[in-house]
């Protein structure tokens, strides 16, 4: 394998941080050289917030450029279609349908439509509102939509090597849950 991009979008407040740790360490377990980037944009809660993350044999920089994205991973789906743009010619684009109300924005069906006339592979997934539904606790959307990827095989990390990193970076107190929300997702 060649490198593999990966652009992680949300919001703030949506556990961007703790997921571009569990998907380093999973690539990490894989035996991946793994660079990440700090976090770009306003991480407040509400404001848009990137993540680049780059492994294979050997990565050198962090940063994943324009067009050269193999996954758009995104937790809201305003981002993701912001983020579309970044995706190269056969990038999958993996968007939770939550989206941010913000006055003047594109409406959710709007987002969706022109997520779907793009050229890359979409995937749509309601892990918010599952979560919220099945395990109380939305902010674990973040470990569904990992499980869910790594069923789908939209990155190249092993169901194994992907808990593995869980229940390393994870607190204990949190583990159960977490887990909960990732074989949720995997098994979408």
């Amino acid at each position: 394998m060649e490198n593999f991009n990966l652009i992680l979008t949300g919001v703030g407040g949506q556990g961007i941080i703790t997921l571009l740790q569990v998907i380093d360490e999973a690539a990490a377990v894989e035996g991946y050289d793994v660079k990440s980037s700090e976090l770009h944009g306003l991480s407040q809660r509400g404001g848009s917030v990137e993540a680049h993350i780059r492994f294979g044999k050997k990565v050198f920089s962090p940063m994943v450029s324009n067009g050269q994205a193999d996954l758009i991973f995104a937790l809201e789906a305003m981002e993701g279609l912001r983020e579309s743009a970044k995706a190269g010619k056969q990038a999958r684009l993996l968007v939770n349908e939550y989206t941010l109300p913000l006055v003047g924005a594109p409406t959710k069906e709007e987002i969706i439509k022109q997520l779907k006339a793009g050229k890359n592979a979409l995937y749509m997934v309601p892990a918010s509102a599952d979560c919220k539904e099945k395990l109380q606790n939305d902010i674990v959307c973040t470990l569904y939509m990992v499980g869910y990827a790594v069923a789908k095989k939209l990155m190249p990390i092993k169901k194994e090597s992907a808990l593995q990193a869980i229940k390393n970076v994870i607190p204990q107190k949190y583990l159960e849950l977490n887990i909960k929300a990732f074989e949720l997702g995997h098994d979408k």
